[in-house]
């Protein structure tokens, strides 16, 4: 051994050796309480899927029971009918089918708050609800909270009865198509809209161009069309309640009171009241399907391809008022 070199102390070596050897026995003990916490983890997480699995039953057999007591089915028709909105077709249909199957049922009621919106959707439920009327032997009716307008009133006229409020509105009969002009503002700015097309008719209607009369004649008649499907639809639901004059399909719009006396409605009423007096099934179940957000989100996404047009019609303005 070198001169230079101390030689080790019989007390460092014991030490070093101690101190690995503690070492390696508390990760022993580290790993061993990892894997215990792990363990009650796992334990807890599979305690929680079946305590939930348990829970849907129960739910479930909750649901059953409870739907197996006469009742009427509540369906909502809120907001503006749109293809994206909460009051579309798709789910409205749904709800409609489920609760027309259901025997414990005994009536389906519309609760209808809705300032109109597309006559594509509002065609679609109207139709599913008469063909359902005549698959079941089961009642429809209406019940118009603040308003039942426009392609609102499409859906409520396809109804067995459609009651509201002496001060709900009620009506508006007719098709509308908005828009702008620009054409003398960019003059005054001094703008010039440069527009190419394939196709005569392609720039249809475009607010940056002076209008064509052709073009304004083709939207007009397809608007009239259109006016007349609607009117073909309330004279069906309403039948020879309806008291018509040249005032019913003009697009005006009535309260309650006078929506009765015109036979645009049959009476006054709320939910509790028909559920109760009218279907005589006081117990109500909503049957309304409502989309989660992923259902939302998954829609959205598969609606890309239409967006331009869908935007197009908006800006149009083409709903029912």
């Amino acid at each position: 051994m070198d001169e230079t070199t101390p030689a080790p102390s019989a007390k460092s070596t014991p030490d070093w050796e101690r101190e690995t050897l503690e070492k390696l026995v508390f990760a022993t003990l580290r790993e061993q309480r990892a894997a215990r916490r792990w363990k009650i983890f796992f334990r807890l997480l599979w305690l929680a899927v079946v305590l939930f699995v348990i829970a849907l039953l129960m739910r479930e057999v909750a649901t059953r029971a409870t739907l197996a007591v006469p009742h009427t089915a509540l369906i909502e028709v809120r907001g503006v009918i749109a293809s994206d909105a909460d009051a579309n077709a798709r789910a409205i249909v749904q709800s409609l089918r489920a609760a027309f199957a259901e025997p414990s049922a005994k009536g389906v009621l519309l609760l209808i708050n809705s300032p109109g919106g597309s006559p594509v959707q509002a065609g679609i439920i109207a139709d599913e609800i008469h063909r359902l009327r005549a698959l079941h032997d089961k009642p429809v009716h209406a019940v118009i909270e603040e308003v039942g307008a426009s392609a609102a009133y499409y859906v409520a006229s396809a109804a067995t009865k459609i009651h509201v409020d002496k001060a709900s509105l009620v009506g508006s009969i007719g098709v509308m198509m908005s828009g702008f002009g620009f054409t003398e503002l960019m003059d005054k700015v001094g703008v010039d809209r440069r527009l190419l097309t394939a196709g005569e008719n392609k720039g249809f209607m475009d607010p940056f161009s002076p209008p064509n009369e052709a073009q304004v004649r083709h939207t007009q008649a397809m608007l009239d069309d259109i006016h007349l499907q609607f009117i073909d639809v309330v004279r069906k639901g309403r039948g020879e309640r309806l008291r018509e004059t040249p005032e019913t399909f003009s697009g005006l719009i009535w309260n309650g009171q006078r929506a009765v006396e015109k036979g645009l409605a049959d009476g006054f009423g709320s939910v509790e009241y028909v559920a109760s007096e009218v279907i005589g099934a006081e117990h109500i179940i909503d049957y309304t399907q409502r989309e989660n957000v992923a259902q939302q989100l998954a829609r959205r996404l598969g609606a890309g391809a239409g967006e331009s047009a869908l935007q197009t019609l908006k800006e149009w303005g083409w709903v029912l008022r």
